[in-house]
């Protein structure tokens, strides 16, 4: 009898341990399938493919998402090359935005191809586009649309649409930071057109290694006077090319072109030394933004050192840019 009792005490006791661990297998299977749909701290997973648009996003954002930037500071969006790791961080997203336009053609093509099931936005995209000749009868979009800050604010304006879809209950968070930053934008706007406005009028001519500040230069009172490739960082300058820019130069006088944060310079050095003109000391930031603790390292100081430095080296008198908060 007592060994029956023992029996049936054992047997209780084991049932009980294949409930609980039933319990605890159940509890861990339900984490691990939230954590494939946000972050461990329960926030959207939200991937921005470029520097600008991920600083922009985290500025809307604030402390309410997790956001992820594939590309690094100074990496040209042109020409990147995917990772695998790229590959799983899209696949776990709940939000993808991206430039569009064809600015980042290798992410756009993964993106395109992979299996998860995130909303994709082309940020870019709701800005009209500029359209540029590439000649022999090619006409593309300018991606390069963030070049003003009116553009940033409409984008800006996309991607707080975009986030509270993703997270109605956050809607006051990212309506009143989206706010702010609006309100800066436009003053940086007004701003940089003081400061143009600085440089001499015939001195007024941006000689660039690409044609990435065509609405810079439109918003901003600036010619785009020449570029040594075009649109894409993916074309390889001719010496025609370059002897054709360097001719230019000198006809049109500017005292000063720019090499690009993003480009390696030895080949606009030589344009300059050929030209005999300067070469700019400070580099512009043209498809992404600088590293942390540069002078560029976020949208707005971008825009602001870029202006800086044009304006200094053409001639003009650069002011700080100092926001009313």
């Amino acid at each position: 009898m007592r060994g029956i009792t023992q029996s049936k005490a054992r047997y209780s006791w084991q049932a009980l341990v294949v409930v609980l661990l039933g319990l605890w297998i159940g509890g861990c299977t339900k984490v691990d399938s939230n954590s494939t749909s946000r972050a461990r701290d329960g926030k959207p997973r939200v991937v921005a493919t470029s520097t600008i648009l991920a600083n922009l996003t985290e500025e809307v954002g604030g402390d309410e998402i997790q956001v992820t930037g594939i590309l690094k500071p100074g990496t040209d969006p042109h020409v990147y090359e995917p990772v695998p790791a790229d590959s799983r961080v899209l696949e776990e997203a709940n939000l993808i935005l991206y430039n569009g336009y064809n600015l980042e053609p290798g992410i756009i093509k993964l993106m395109k191809a992979s299996g998860g099931k995130a909303r994709q936005l082309a940020v870019g995209e709701v800005v009209k586009p500029l359209q540029l000749d590439k000649g022999k009868g090619e006409v593309v979009p300018d991606p390069h649309v963030w070049g003003s800050a009116e553009n940033a604010i409409a984008m800006v304006n996309a991607i707080r649409d975009a986030l509270i879809e993703l997270s109605p209950e956050d809607k006051e968070e990212f309506t009143q930071k989206a706010l702010q930053l609006t309100k800066e934008l436009k003053q940086l706007h007004s701003w940089t057109i003081q400061q143009i406005q600085t440089i001499p009028a015939d001195k007024r001519k941006l000689v660039t290694t690409h044609d990435a500040f065509q609405y810079y230069g439109r918003a901003y009172g600036i010619a785009i006077a020449g570029t040594l490739i075009g649109i894409s960082t993916e074309e390889q300058p001719s010496a025609q090319t370059v002897q054709r820019l360097v001719e230019s130069i000198k006809k049109i006088g500017v005292p000063a072109i720019f090499a690009e944060t993003t480009i390696n310079p030895a080949l606009i050095k030589t344009v300059a030394q050929e030209a005999g003109v300067t070469l700019a000391p400070r580099q512009l930031y043209s498809d992404s933004i600088g590293a942390k603790g540069s002078d560029g390292d976020s949208y707005i100081k971008m825009i602001e050192a870029n202006t800086r430095t044009i304006v200094e080296a053409l001639g003009g008198k650069y002011t700080p840019f100092q926001p009313n908060k």
